[in-house]
């Protein structure tokens, strides 16, 4: 009796610690940034991207997000800003033309959950936290993450424009996905 005990606990421990995958759905999905120019708000958003999404709120640890975002499809919807993007002085896209974010780690704080995770933008990798709000809805689901990350220590915007009373500093992120189950 013991045995079968263990062996049933063993089973089911596969299924407890796996996280859900998602397929994102594009067409009612989301990948921008907010930043300021001359002190006014600006939006823009990545046109190409691909996110693979493994989450559960009751398994953070098994929880997984791994994104590729072509930096040549930003738009802010101001030519002068859209073609100055891709350039050399902006996101180099002839040199980096992807940023790639993948998670480290997930952990509450508060009520809230936190992404940590590496972001690497402009040949630079470095540390980057998304808060998380995840809604389930039947199978599929939302998930909506947010984080701020300092241009210049990706060397985003340098020469003259590294003057962040111009441009400022923080660059919001957000995404808002509509996911699918896999």
């Amino acid at each position: 009796m013991k045995r079968l005990a263990i062996l049933l606990f063993s089973l089911a421990l596969p299924c407890a610690a796996a996280a859900a995958d998602y397929t994102v759905r594009p067409e009612l999905s989301r990948l921008g940034f907010t930043g300021t120019y001359q002190g006014a708000a600006f939006n823009g958003s990545f046109g190409q991207w691909t996110a693979a999404i493994s989450y559960d709120p009751a398994s953070l640890a098994n929880s997984k997000f791994d994104v590729n975002v072509t930096l040549a499809s930003a738009k802010t919807g101001d030519h002068d800003q859209d073609s100055a993007l891709p350039g050399v002085d902006f996101f180099n896209v002839a040199k980096f033309p992807t940023a790639h974010f993948v998670t480290t780690g997930f952990h509450q704080d508060g009520a809230q959950v936190i992404a940590d995770g590496q972001l690497t933008l402009h040949g630079v990798t470095r540390p980057l936290s998304l808060t998380v709000l995840f809604k389930s809805q039947g199978g599929a689901a939302t998930l909506d993450v947010a984080g701020v990350l300092k241009r210049l220590d990706f060397g985003v915007g340098t020469g003259d424009y590294a003057d962040t009373s111009v441009i400022g500093a923080d660059v919001k992120v957000i995404a808002h996905l509509q996911l699918a189950p896999k």
